[in-house]
């Protein structure tokens, strides 16, 4: 635990990190100018265009229609996102990304980011003891230390008097992205206290599930990136399939249970003094608000006591493997009644044994969530468990970097063409030009149907054997490594602690034979003065010392 604490110190001395809304971007005069094209400090001018890695242009957003499950038009900010607060955006170039085109694409790395590097996503418990402590470490960094670059919003464009009162909030970077999470699945709000359109999900429900999380698992990691100076970091997935409890649950992972109440994480893990944001979305719908960043008690984790009428437990293997041979990404009205649909069946919609769609029971993705009961079991809040990072980060992350990973697989296996993608009569927000709200730089729905390698990143298990087992090596020569320097400096320190102990014991030795040696000559009485003399000088010296 000391040298966790030392770690984060230690890396808070470094600078802070980037997300969305861009702090330049939420002044009166620029969300009067609906134009948000910040400048890059590496040449001075809005989007690096000096440096050609972008240029501030016009939004243009798709006209495809939408599904018939959201009846409203003009109500949302998300609707035509991000075109509610903006109509110009920065444009990147080549291989620049980024609110300012200061950032590299996904994939790319360097000054120019002209370098072109896979990074490797690695099973938790493959991970070195160092490796583990660091991802713990980062995660506790993350939550904090305050975005210098962004901020959330707190109100609706309405509220705000069309950008003449801005309301946003500083935050941390962890934070940031647990608001972001809120606010891509919260409900409509349609005016006044308990007047809200449930039916509506811009991340989840429907096809951009998967590439919306994509992206979001990608900005998270890059921005922890960012933030420490590693990049070579990347998330861990952990692999539920067929486990019986969290097995990622301990305390020198993501947090064992309290043994003063189960509800609670252990006071011996870091995240037992996290606190939550955005995580009473049925006070906010009564009350007709968005969350507002306060603080809403301890992280809440008790897995496995959950309510069964909702979700039996932890997805097993035949569940998975019956989701990736569904040849068809999405169906029907592609929302939670979709048959035999991948997604669907993945999100934990569609009955991960029949494929049918709106199941008895939540399974998958959706069974995950249930099975920790807690913090992680509200859609909208759940992001506030690290776990969703590890585990589920719902498709994506922990949960959903395992979750994307089986996205991943489905992709490779059945190679679809991005026209198998939707691109219309989608649920709003999920057609692929769509702009994911409430992403800024944009991103579009349809660009993420593609396979990771294409962005950069790779799954240690999905590997080619031959790969596999160098990983494996080089974590394993990792370990060795530390153990080595821990046990040669065991060895140096006993070697040390016994060529002490045997110059004591020669002395001690040395200086019975003195006193036990037979003299030659008649014994004479001064010795006993002389013993006292040198007791008294003893005695001086050590009151004068």
């Amino acid at each position: 635990m000391r040298s966790l604490i030392l770690l984060t110190f230690s890396l808070q001395l470094l600078k802070s990190t980037y997300e969305q809304f861009p702090r330049q971007c939420i002044t009166r005069e620029v969300l009067g100018s609906k134009e948000c094209c910040p400048v890059w400090e590496g040449d001075g001018s809005a989007c690096g265009a000096r440096s050609g890695r972008g240029v501030c242009g016009d939004v243009v957003v798709s006209d495809q229609p939408d599904g018939l499950q959201y009846p409203f038009k003009g109500i949302d900010d998300r609707e035509r996102w991000p075109t509610v607060f903006f109509n110009r955006t920065c444009r990147c170039l080549q291989n620049f990304m980024g609110h300012n085109c200061g950032d590299c694409s996904f994939g790319y790395f360097g000054t120019n980011c002209a370098e072109r590097r896979e990074s490797i996503r690695k099973n938790i418990f493959h991970l070195s003891a160092t490796e583990r402590q660091k991802f713990i470490s980062y995660l506790n960094l993350a939550k904090n230390t305050m975005s210098q670059d962004y901020v959330m919003a707190t109100g609706t464009y309405s509220e705000m008097n069309n950008g003449t009162m801005p309301m946003f909030l500083n935050v941390s970077i962890y934070d940031l992205f647990v608001w972001m999470h809120f606010y891509v699945s919260r409900h409509a709000m349609l005016g006044g206290t308990n007047n809200v359109w449930r039916q509506v999900d811009f991340g989840h429900w429907a096809p951009a599930f998967l590439p919306w999380h994509r992206v979001y698992l990608l900005r998270w990691e890059h921005e922890i990136r960012k933030l420490t100076g590693d990049a070579s970091f990347t998330i861990p997935y952990w692999d539920w399939r067929d486990a019986q409890d969290c097995e990622v649950c301990t305390d020198d992972l993501m947090g064992s249970q309290s043994r003063l109440n189960p509800n609670l994480i252990s006071p011996s893990s870091v995240f037992s003094s996290w606190k939550v944001i955005c995580s009473r979305a049925p006070e906010y719908s009564m009350r007709g608000v968005l969350c507002d960043g306060r603080e809403e008690g301890p992280l809440l984790r008790n897995p496995g006591k959950h309510d069964r009428n909702l979700a039996v437990g932890l997805p097993t293997a035949a569940n998975v493997e019956f989701a990736l041979n569904l040849a068809q990404y999405d169906t029907g009205d592609m929302d939670i009644t979709a048959n035999m649909s991948f997604r669907n069946t993945l999100e934990g919609f569609g009955d991960p044994q029949t494929g049918l769609g709106s199941a008895a029971k939540l399974g998958m993705h959706a069974a995950v969530h249930v099975f920790m009961n807690g913090s992680m079991s509200s859609v909208q809040g759940s992001a506030n468990d690290p776990i969703f990072i590890l585990s589920v980060f719902l498709p994506c992350l922990n949960l959903c970097p395992f979750f994307c990973s089986i996205y991943e697989q489905w992709l490779r296996r059945h190679q679809p063409d991005k026209s198998h993608y939707p691109t219309t009569n989608a649920p709003i927000g999920h057609n692929s030009e769509y702009y994911m709200a409430p992403f800024i730089p944009l991103y579009r729905n349809g660009d993420y149907f593609l396979s990771s390698k294409d962005m950069g990143y790779e799954y240690s298990y999905l590997q080619d054997p031959g790969q596999q087992f160098i990983d494996n090596v080089a974590s394993y020569l990792e370990e060795v490594r530390v153990l080595w320097l821990w046990l040669l400096g065991a060895a140096v320190l006993g070697a040390l602690c016994t060529s002490v102990l045997a110059i004591w014991l020669a002395a001690v030795r040395a200086c019975v034979l003195q006193r036990t040696r037979t003299p030659r000559g008649p014994e004479k009485q001064p010795l006993i003065i002389s013993t006292d003399t040198e007791g008294s000088s003893d005695s001086y010296r050590a009151m004068m010392s």
